[in-house]
């Protein structure tokens, strides 16, 4: 794991390319309703129980980091576009979007509202979260 100098987010590889931008993640949420904070927020404490698990802000997401990035949330208009990595291409109505790496699929979920950060959607994230550990 290497830590930038200047924008203090966490890679895989040392001196990895990135965009080296430091911003907090309040400002992703600017104009944004308030229901998607709390959404982001729900996940946040999900999520950050499992660990090794860090989380900053990029240009126009956050990025979630274990031994690598493993969790992208983008807050959008009306929504929290939530993208997470597997080797299987995972199956679920709540899965909006797969899109096909080498050896990996990212998996989009769209989540309006803290209410729909429930156990299926948790169990998702734990896949991918898992899967960023190997």
């Amino acid at each position: 794991m290497w830590q930038c100098t200047k924008c203090k987010r966490i890679f895989e590889k040392t001196n990895q390319s990135h965009i080296c931008v430091v911003k907090d993640v309040g400002e992703l949420f600017i104009d944004k309703p308030d229901e998607l904070v709390l959404a982001w927020d729900a996940i946040t404490q999900q999520v950050m129980t499992w660990q090794p698990n860090v989380y900053s802000a990029s240009t126009k997401s956050i990025v979630y980091t274990s031994k690598k990035a493993w969790l992208i949330i983008k807050p959008m208009k009306y929504e929290l576009d939530v993208k997470f990595y597997h080797h299987d291409k995972l199956i679920s109505e709540r899965i909006k979007k797969h899109q096909k790496y080498p050896n990996k699929y990212a998996h989009h979920l769209r989540i309006a509202n803290e209410y729909q950060v429930d156990q299926e959607f948790i169990e998702l994230l734990k896949k991918g979260y898992k899967f960023s550990l190997r």
